[in-house]
């Protein structure tokens, strides 16, 4: 999940500066909010229909760019970072490789970059350290590697459990391999487990659907994400929806689907913490999502990635080989930089954390958006226990429709 979050009108974008420093007053303020790490790994063995990623399989790379000097590439990155932030951030509690296929190079060359972010940043006692993989990647011993190279949780790619649905998804995993995989990660000591599932896709039916949430919860993950299919513009799918080729999502159809996962999987003792997560317990949520959407502070690595410190946003340039090139030059692979205003930086805080099962501090609000929350308890999309309480909490409606919650607090505010 290449840590990205929207670019609003109320910030200040400027070229970055060719050794990526940061302003004083934003390192100082740094210590003050958890630190967390991405990595981005940007390849993948084929690509995805519906995939709008910063991703290339070898076909689409060309000369210059290899699997195998991606994780040297990467640790310049990382001394850069050490560098700029020379000591301003606490030690790192979150690390997330996602891509892309992280999986798909050596488990010693992430357990490479790993090692250095711990040598040049160090790391929190409960450091969390996922990566994703796709399941046909892993196997026991590489299992085993990626747990002696440090990493304590594993997010695996099922999207569905129905053949057909995977083909128009173009997921080249046999069905029942996610499955599999899972009990290959408890064998190998991971902690914590998610599968990811979409919904939503063409041709796809209730029952389809079901099926895909029935066999997740049997392989028995203590954490699941189910995301609706967004048909994204550039992408295979979307010329194939524009020619008429295969369906559009349905919004009614998108919402009986979600209410769908969120009943099966409370009935198998799963909460949801966030709009399109769900944990059998608090040690299972991933605490780096959490870290991006509480506001905290990330650098992502890669090409493609984007950071936040302090209010200082920036993204680096997308293509692999320009990365690299940049980084051995000595230079920041970074492409743009914005500064967030307050106000920019509320309308983030309330676009997440209404997402979230926590909730959002009412007092976060002016009077005047205040004012439209008992319109919206009215209406059963927010929980009048929780606003009684002084917190903004979704009820399951509420959460079918979390971006017009959203705009009706920012509109009146």
């Amino acid at each position: 999940m290449p840590s990205a979050l929207p670019r609003t009108e109320m910030s200040q974008s400027h070229p970055p500066p060719p050794d990526g420093r940061l302003p004083h007053a934003t390192r100082q303020q740094a210590s003050g909010a958890p630190f967390g790490v991405y990595v981005h790994v940007p390849f993948c063995s084929t690509r995805c229909g519906y995939c709008d990623f910063n991703t290339y399989t070898a076909e689409e790379l060309g000369p210059g760019v290899s699997r195998g000097s991606y994780a040297d590439t990467v640790l310049h990155e990382v001394r850069l970072a050490a560098e700029v932030l020379d000591g301003a951030v606490p030690p790192v509690s979150t690390i997330f490789f996602g891509g892309g296929t992280p999986t798909l190079l050596p488990a010693e060359h992430l357990g490479l970059i790993i090692r250095e972010i711990r040598e040049r940043f160090a790391f929190a006692d409960d450091v969390e350290i996922t990566t994703e993989a796709n399941p046909e990647t892993v196997a026991p011993g590489y299992l085993n590697a990626l747990r002696e190279a440090g990493f304590t949780r594993i997010s695996l790619g099922m999207q569905s459990a129905v053949p057909r649905v995977l083909a128009v998804l173009d997921r080249t995993h046999r069905p029942g391999r996610p499955e599999q995989a899972v009990a290959e990660a408890r064998a190998a000591g991971f902690a914590h487990i998610n599968l990811d599932l979409i919904y939503g896709s063409p041709h796809e039916t209730d029952a389809d659907w079901q099926a895909s949430l029935d066999a997740a919860v049997a392989a028995g993950p203590d954490h699941v994400s189910a995301y609706a299919l967004v048909v994204e513009q550039g992408t295979a799918l979307a010329r194939q929806v524009a020619q008429g080729v295969v369906p559009a999502p349905d919004d009614d159809v998108l919402a009986d689907r979600y209410v769908m996962a969120d009943e099966t999987l409370q009935a198998a003792g799963y909460a949801w913490y966030e709009v399109s997560n769900w944990a059998t317990s608090d040690a299972a949520r991933c605490r780096h999502n959490e870290l991006y959407w509480s506001d905290a502070n990330w650098w992502g690595f890669g090409p493609g990635a984007h950071s936040h410190v302090s209010g200082v946003r920036w993204w680096n340039v997308k293509h692999p080989v320009r990365y690299a090139a940049l980084l051995d030059a000595g230079a920041s692979p970074a492409a743009g930089r914005e500064t967030l205003d307050d106000d920019a930086r509320l309308t983030e805080r309330v676009m997440l954390a209404v997402r979230m099962r926590a909730g959002l501090v009412v007092d976060t609000l002016s009077p005047s958006a205040r004012q439209v929350l008992p319109q919206l308890v009215r209406w059963g999309l927010l929980d009048p226990a929780a606003v009684d309480a002084g917190r903004i909490v979704l009820t399951q409606r509420g959460r079918l429709m979390a971006d017009a919650v959203v705009r009706e607090l920012l509109v009146a505010s």
